[in-house]
């Protein structure tokens, strides 16, 4: 009788197609499951993606979403020109990896400073902030912050930030408010929603958590970064949140997906963005899932927005306030114990988009990727 073969299966056939009408750049997960005959007598270690045509390995990332020590996803990043596909073959590397690379997926919480939680890719950084922060605000101490708003980082680097800005903070807390090159943080958040942020909108308030009570970091690196966050219940509605924050290489949207629950019946979930002072211009348009506010920071174009799928939002209006930080655009969605949105922006200086045109396309670009996903076939 003639020996079994070693290797089920040598490798995997992966078709990338996109239906869009340009150039996509995305992150590409294969669930676990079906790389099961792939890596019978293999480690993951040993397998490679490869692109068929240009034969250049992929970089990789394996991710533990669950926490139980098994990888879930294997991701890589592919590139797909406009209504077009791409072939990649899943298989024994052979020691062939991808280059290595400064550029990364990047979140960590962050004692330096009290205990923010800060994630950041190639074009984007942001940050919120936790429990310490509201204590020192609370008991009037120094360096406190009461918010659970979401601060963001105008980076104009494709490298790594945190940690080079946190350690200039330790000797000059203004360290990372001026930019050396790399870019800066001008951006105030305060009790606003920052880029993002959520809460309850109850007849002409917008009822909001405090700070973040617990993290949990579960994924970072050349690809995605991922983690948790939770809020404990806030108002009369007694509102608990778990917000799973992540972000791809290459993109300017942070994706939150929320899960939350209340004692009484909520009448809606809101997100929002700062207005800071109402000199900016929003642009509202509730049918496409699409939000955008224009603003000049230091004299350069900022551009935020929050993108969600369709179907999901109720209503959206820009709420004008004469008290500090309660102006914002907030979006209500149907209060139904879970929501996914993107939050993101784009700075001048970034190269993404240098005025509110550009900015807006980047928008609806991000509403066609959530509309309209890569399709992937495994053969």
């Amino acid at each position: 009788m003639a020996a079994m073969p070693l290797f089920a299966q040598k490798s995997l056939n992966v078709t990338v197609k996109n239906t869009l009408g340009f150039e996509r750049n995305e992150v590409v997960a294969i669930k676990y499951k079906d790389l099961a005959e792939v890596l019978k007598g293999r480690q993951e270690q040993e397998i490679g993606v490869k692109n068929k045509s240009t034969g250049k390995w992929q970089t990789l990332q394996w991710v533990d979403y669950d926490g139980d020590g098994k990888n879930d996803e294997l991701l890589f990043m592919a590139v797909i020109k406009a209504n077009a596909s791409t072939e990649y073959i899943i298989e024994n590397a052979d020691g062939n990896k991808a280059p290595e690379s400064n550029i990364v997926a990047y979140s960590r919480f962050v004692p330096e400073r009290t205990d923010d939680y800060t994630w950041e890719n190639d074009k984007v950084a942001f940050r919120t902030y936790g429990p310490d922060a509201q204590q020192r605000t609370e008991q009037k101490r120094e360096n406190g912050t009461l918010s659970s708003g979401i601060d963001i980082w105008l980076k104009r680097t494709p490298e790594s930030v945190i940690n080079s800005w946190y350690k200039g903070y330790q000797t000059d807390p203004m360290y990372y408010h001026k930019d050396r090159g790399e870019g800066y943080d001008p951006y105030h958040v305060g009790a606003s929603r920052g880029t993002g942020g959520t809460g309850v909108w109850e007849k002409d308030s917008l009822l909001v958590s405090k700070n973040f009570i617990s993290y949990k970091t579960i994924a970072q690196g050349p690809l995605r970064t991922v983690f948790e966050l939770q809020y404990a219940p806030y108002s009369g509605y007694d509102v608990k949140e778990t917000k799973r924050i992540s972000l791809d290489l290459g993109s300017n949207f942070s994706k939150f997906e929320v899960r939350y629950k209340s004692v009484n019946v909520l009448p809606n979930y809101a997100v929002g963005i700062t207005l800071h002072d109402n000199k900016g211009k929003t642009v509202i348009s509730t049918n496409k899932g699409i939000f955008a506010h224009h603003e000049a920071i230091d004299g350069l174009y900022v551009g935020e927005g929050l993108v969600f799928p369709a179907g999901i939002v109720e209503k959206a209006f820009d709420n004008k306030s004469k008290t500090k930080d309660q102006s914002n655009l907030i979006v209500l969605t149907k209060p139904s114990g879970e929501v996914t949105y993107y939050a993101g922006f784009a700075w001048e200086k970034g190269g993404q988009a240098k005025n509110a045109a550009e900015w807006e396309a980047l928008l609806k670009k991000q509403a066609e990727i959530i509309a309209s996903p890569l399709a992937v076939t495994i053969k």
